[in-house]
């Protein structure tokens, strides 16, 4: 067994990111505060080809040297807005027929590994503050809200973190029902 080099790794170009046909995902990033998490969660985007990143309230925007740290170049390809508010964004993705979908502990969640997305529909999923996770404004104008299951003594995942496992998963789900 070998480590693959970069050139066996047939990555796309940042033209051909582009023009390729995207996930139904946006991510929406309600007040990240952290730039390297903003910057880890753009990375993720471009892992699992999503079509957009909203970056709303307090949350940085690239270009910003501590974004470019753990994107690694990710803010290039992977198109990106910013919102003064993530309920404008959230208005706008419902507008344009996004099912609205937070990542939240909240009353009435649905476990991840038992939402399934439904084909052709387009789903924004909402990650909160650190602290704070996502507002109550925005739980409230969800459609839905899914948590990750968890069996420690924390009640949370870095955001970063929660972000990747999402997509995973929901991505796997969709490969698996397109």
């Amino acid at each position: 067994m070998r480590k693959l080099s970069n050139d066996e790794l047939n990555r796309k170009s940042v033209t051909e990111f582009r023009a390729s046909s995207k996930s139904p995902f946006v991510i929406v990033l309600d007040n990240i505060r952290s730039l390297n998490n903003v910057g880890s969660i753009f990375r993720t985007a471009d892992a699992f080809i999503v079509e957009s990143v909203y970056l709303c309230g307090i949350t940085a925007t690239p270009p910003h040297r501590e974004i470019q740290k753990s994107a690694l170049g990710a803010t290039e390809s992977v198109a990106w807005r910013y919102f003064d508010r993530t309920t404008e964004a959230v208005a706008n993705l419902r507008e344009s027929g996004f099912t609205i979908v937070s990542v939240e502990q909240a009353e009435g969640s649905v476990s991840l590994d038992t939402f399934t997305p439904e084909k052709g529909k387009k789903y924004a999923l909402i990650f909160g503050h650190e602290v704070r996770g996502v507002s109550e404004e925005v739980v409230g104008m969800s459609d839905a809200c899914i948590e990750i299951p968890q069996y420690g003594t924390k009640h949370s995942f870095n955001v970063a973190v929660s972000a990747g496992i999402v997509l995973w998963h929901l991505a796997h789900k969709i490969n698996n029902i397109i």
